[in-house]
């Protein structure tokens, strides 16, 4: 039945995963597979077992993942081949012309690249392995882990703050000093700019 969680315990090859994503916070990436690589080989496999990537099925019968691409292309790069996925969504009976029509109502697709510009959706990447780094996506990634803003179930919550954040700091000062970057968009998360934004949890009103 479409739009419900049905596990399907059988691997599947990372590399067959179609991300909807153009790109991820490649630092991000890299504290997952340090993480990873601390399991021990039991631990391991119960991550595996409970961490599974949520996928529409596409009128190609390929497997679109719709979260977890870091987890995805971190366990790429250790060297795991392949994961358990969970489907959310069947569109299989969907014509192929009006599939990503049908993602992008749904917000299962985000063709945003690392400069916070719209693609084609032909232009998203084929392979986890193809997605780019955007700095500003590790930024609120750490953002949200030290409490600057909440969890939040929006789609793509976390590229909202990374563009809002990118549209207030340089790339460079990102890339050549994170920590003062990161006090520097803690004082932007509690700012009355963010309120909009999900999840935001600055200061109480004095009105």
């Amino acid at each position: 039945m479409a739009n419900t969680r049905e596990p399907i315990l059988r691997p599947v090859a990372i590399l067959s995963l179609r991300p909807t994503q153009m790109t991820v916070g490649m630092r991000e990436v890299k504290e997952k597979r340090k993480r990873w690589r601390e399991q021990k080989s039991k631990k391991q496999g119960e991550l595996l077992g409970k961490h599974m990537i949520p996928v529409v099925l596409g009128p190609d019968k390929s497997h679109y993942v719709v979260d977890h691409h870091h987890l995805a292309r971190a366990l790429h790069d250790e060297g795991v081949e392949d994961v358990l996925i969970t489907v959310i969504g069947d569109l299989t009976m969907v014509e192929p012309d009006a599939f990503w029509g049908v993602m992008d109502n749904k917000h299962w697709v985000y063709p945003y690249d690392a400069k916070g510009q719209r693609r084609h959706f032909d232009e998203l990447p084929k392979s986890v392995t193809k997605l780019k780094d955007d700095p500003f996506r590790s930024l609120a990634g750490e953002l949200r882990r030290i409490g600057g803003f909440a969890k939040d179930t929006t789609p793509f919550s976390e590229f909202l703050w990374a563009d809002f954040l990118r549209r207030r700091m340089s790339r460079k000062g990102v890339d050549e000093n994170f920590d003062t970057a990161l006090e520097t968009a803690l004082a932007l998360g509690k700012s009355k700019d963010a309120v909009y934004l999900p999840g935001w949890c600055g200061p109480a009103s004095d009105d």
